[in-house]
C-alpha cells in the first residue's frame, strides 16, 4: 500500500489531468466544430485496447 503523501499526489495528479482533458476537448471541439462529439467517438473507437 502507497503512504498517504503518495496517494494524495496521485490524486493530485489526477486532478491537473482532468483540468488539462478539459482544455484540450474545448480546443479540439473549437476545431472540430459540430461534428466533434462524431469524431471523437470514431477516434476512441478506432483505438485497440492493450
Amino acid at each position: 500500500m502507497a503512504n498517504k503523501e503518495d496517494v494524495i499526489d496521485l490524486a493530485k495528479k489526477i486532478v491537473e489531468l482532468d483540468i488539462l482533458r478539459d482544455q484540450i476537448y474545448e480546443n479540439f471541439a473549437e476545431a472540430a466544430g459540430a461534428r466533434a462529439d462524431e469524431l471523437l467517438r470514431k477516434v476512441q473507437n478506432s483505438q485497440k485496447v492493450v
